[in-house]
């Protein structure tokens, strides 16, 4: 049995008192005005392809992953991010996952942002840990009315002029039922690899991307001056893999953001918020 399926009681019941402590986000509320969620940043990366996956001009991608929708994170920071990521005018969005904390109906605090984060060429989606735990069926629903294509163990080719890139989105790598068989199926020769977490490096089964994306880790979100987390991140690419760049042999690089919302407590140190900006040149 799934560690999700084991231990769902238990986490609910915790999530139901931390939810009574936190009084249904007048907390978060607090500390985004107190400057608790941190600072949303920006973060730029190139990616150049060898000269046989060439595009026909660069593609800029915008990801951005962990809002954790409810309690711990204050609505007012998906604003912040919708107007950081409109002024960007990326060709396309892909999201990493955790969408809500606690309960799936916290989508309902995300829908402004999921439907107005719109690019030329769509928007793209991964599940998360905290999306299946509570509810997945529920999340997959609000991403399909917004207008968010949910990407789940298969790949989808970009429109033209970008027909030689498929993004591959995988199941979450612990709490769902990952294949990477299945979610590079058939993709085209340029390949960004979709995944909630770091970990899904664990299940790549010798398959090959040329640029990766992940999120779950949170840089940690506390973190003390000198870079060490108050508590490591679950799983063993994630604690490798905390925040940044990442040179994958045989592949792509991998870029691992700290997403946007909190988790557990409506708090953020030194690991502030980030939308991820990539371009393949």
């Amino acid at each position: 049995m799934r560690p999700d399926k084991r231990h769902r009681p238990i986490r609910h019941a915790t999530e139901r008192v931390l939810n009574a402590l936190l009084m249904n986000g007048w907390v978060a509320g607090l500390s985004w005005r107190m400057g608790g969620h941190g600072r949303l940043e920006v973060t730029r990366h190139h990616v150049e392809l060898d000269a046989a996956r060439r595009l026909p001009r660069s593609l800029k991608i915008a990801f951005a992953s962990d809002f954790h929708a409810g309690p711990t994170t204050s609505p007012a920071l998906f604003d912040a991010l919708l107007e950081r990521l409109q002024a960007e005018q990326p060709d396309v969005v892909l999201l990493g996952g955790d969408y809500v904390s606690f309960d799936a109906d916290n989508i309902a605090q995300l829908r402004r942002f999921l439907e107005r984060a719109t690019a030329p060429l769509g928007t793209y989606a991964v599940l998360g840990n905290h999306d299946v735990w509570n509810g997945r069926e529920a999340v997959a629903a609000a991403l399909a009315e917004a207008g968010v294509e949910l990407l789940v163990n298969r790949n989808v080719a970009l429109p033209a002029p970008f027909g030689d890139v498929s993004i591959c989105g995988i199941d979450d790598p612990w709490t769902g039922a990952p294949s990477a068989p299945d979610t590079f199926r058939d993709a085209g020769p340029v390949r960004i690899y979709l995944m909630h977490s770091p970990d899904g490096l664990w299940h790549i089964e010798g398959q090959r991307f040329d640029l990766g994306l992940a999120g779950h880790t949170h840089g940690g979100q506390i973190v003390s001056r000198n870079g060490t987390p108050l508590k490591r991140p679950s799983g063993p690419y994630s604690r490798e893999y905390r925040h940044g760049r990442f040179e994958i042999a045989g592949n792509g690089p991998l870029f691992v953001s700290r997403g946007i919302g909190c988790a557990g407590i409506p708090l953020r140190i030194h690991a502030d918020p980030e939308l991820l900006i990539c371009t393949l040149g």
